[in-house]
């Protein structure tokens, strides 16, 4: 089951629209989001706050900001924690 979806994400002043994926198996999901061009998969952790994934090389190369995949984790969190 795999359903795409677009999250808006305001990040230093602006307002960005991401789209993403989620994929289910079993018990687990994660989300694929494409950002700037690169895959980054966010899955939960033992907490339920969802961390990213993504490639060392694909960080350095895209240059990727760590704050902006901070800001997409913190919106899935808010749209997709429970209790």
């Amino acid at each position: 089951m795999d359903e795409s979806f677009f999250i808006d994400v305001e990040y230093l002043g602006e307002e960005l629209e991401f789209e993403g994926r989620l994929i289910v198996s079993g018990y687990l999901h994660k989300i694929e989001m494409d950002v700037e061009g690169i895959k980054v998969f966010f899955e939960p952790d033992e907490e339920r706050n969802y961390r990213a994934l993504v490639s060392l090389e694909e960080v350095r190369e895209a240059r990727l900001d760590a704050g902006l995949l901070q800001a997409i984790a913190a919106r899935l969190e808010s749209l997709l924690k429970v209790g």
